[in-house]
C-alpha cells in the first residue's frame, strides 16, 4: 500500500502556535515535489508537544492539503493503549489512510503486553496501522516473532523500522509473509534496507530534500543500483547532519536554508540547533547541491 519516499513530517510554530497555513503550503511543496505519502504528527512533528487539539488540526490540515494527491499517514502512538485508540479513530474519522503507531515507551510492555497492544488497537479500529520500531528512543523492541504474530491482525499492515538491523528485513519477511509492508526509519541505512527487501522509506531528510530523496527511492524500487548508490552518497551527509543535535533542530534549520521564511521555531524542551550542528547541515547541503 506504501512505498517510496515518506517524509516523516515536521510542524510549524510561529508564536508558540502551530502554524496551520504554514504546514498546508509545506504539505503542497512535499507533494509537487514527489514525496509518495505523508506522516504527520511523529517524533519529527513534535508530537509530544502537542495538545489533542493540536494533533487533530495538524493531522486535518496535512489531509485536507495533500488533497487526495497522496496518502497521510497520522501517528497514533503513546505509550497508553487507550489514547493510541482515541488518536486512531480521530484519525480514521478526519481521513487519514493509516496510522502509525509506535511501540509503547517508557513504561517497557513485556512482547506479551505489545502484542496486546495492537490487538486492542485492531480490534477497537479498522484503520490500517504501520507499527513503528525505534528501541533507542522508546527502550522497548518487538521481537521478529511478535511481529509475526501482529502481522496477522487484521489491519496490521507494515513496519517502520528504525532498529539498524538489517538483517531483520529478511527476518521479518519470513515472519509476517511477502505482502506485509517494510519502511526504513533510518535514512542512511534505506540503501541497503530496500536491497534486502524494504520498499520505501518514513524520512527526516526528505522534509529538506524531498526530491532527491523521491528519486533515491524511485531508482531502489526500479532496481536502477548505480543511481541509487550516487543519489545515496550524494544525500549521505545531509542524512548524518540531521541528528547533529536533537531532532527536528537540524531539520527545521535545513528548512530555513532552502525555504526562506520557514518556521524553525521548537517547542521546549528542545531548542534550536547548535552551532557545530548547524555547520554540518552547511555541509549536507552544499554536497546535495541544494545551496
Amino acid at each position: 500500500m506504501f512505498s517510496g519516499s515518506i517524509p516523516a513530517l515536521v510542524t510549524p510554530f510561529t508564536a508558540g502556535e502551530v502554524d496551520l497555513p504554514a504546514l498546508r503550503d509545506f504539505v503542497d511543496w512535499q507533494v509537487t515535489e514527489g514525496s509518495s505519502a505523508l506522516v504527520p504528527c511523529g517524533t519529527t512533528g513534535e508530537v509530544a508537544t502537542l495538545t489533542a487539539e493540536e494533533h487533530a488540526a495538524v493531522v486535518k490540515a496535512t489531509i485536507d492539503a495533500a488533497a487526495g494527491r497522496v496518502p497521510v499517514i497520522a501517528g497514533c502512538g503513546s505509550y497508553s493503549t487507550a489514547e493510541s485508540l482515541r488518536k486512531m479513530k480521530v484519525a480514521k474519522e478526519l481521513g487519514a489512510d493509516a496510522a502509525l503507531v509506535v511501540i509503547p515507551y517508557y513504561n517497557k510492555p513485556s512482547q506479551a503486553g505489545i502484542a496486546a497492544h495492537f490487538r486492542a488497537l485492531s480490534e477497537g479500529c479498522d484503520l490500517p496501522i504501520i507499527v513503528y520500531n525505534v528501541p533507542s528512543r522508546t527502550v522497548a523492541d518487538i521481537s521478529v516473532e511478535t511481529l509475526g504474530e501482529v502481522a496477522r491482525l487484521r489491519n496490521v499492515i507494515g513496519i517502520k523500522d528504525a532498529t539498524g538491523n538489517l538483517a531483520r528485513v529478511t527476518a521479518q519477511r519470513l515472519y509476517c509473509g511477502t505482502d506485509f509492508c517494510q519502511l526504513s526509519g533510518n535514512d542512511d541505512m534505506a540503501l541497503g534496507f530496500n536491497a534486502h527487501g524494504g520498499v520505501g522509506c518514513i524520512s527526516v531528510t526528505a522534509n529538506v530534500a524531498p526530491r532527491l530523496c523521491a528519486e533515491f527511492q524511485a531508482a531502489t524500487l526500479d532496481g536502477r543500483w548505480e543511481d541509487a548508490r550516487a543519489l545515496a552518497d550524494r544525500l549521505y551527509l545531509l542524512h548524518d547532519s540531521m541528528f547533529a543535535d536533537a531532532s527536528p533542530g537540524p531539520a527545521k534549520y535545513a528548512l530555513g536554508r532552502v525555504r526562506p521564511g520557514f518556521p524553525q521555531a521548537l517547542r521546549l524542551p528542545l531548542v534550536e540547533a547548535n552551532e557545530a550542528a548547524r555547520a554540518k547541515v552547511d555541509a549536507g547541503l552544499k554536497t546535495a547541491g541544494l545551496a
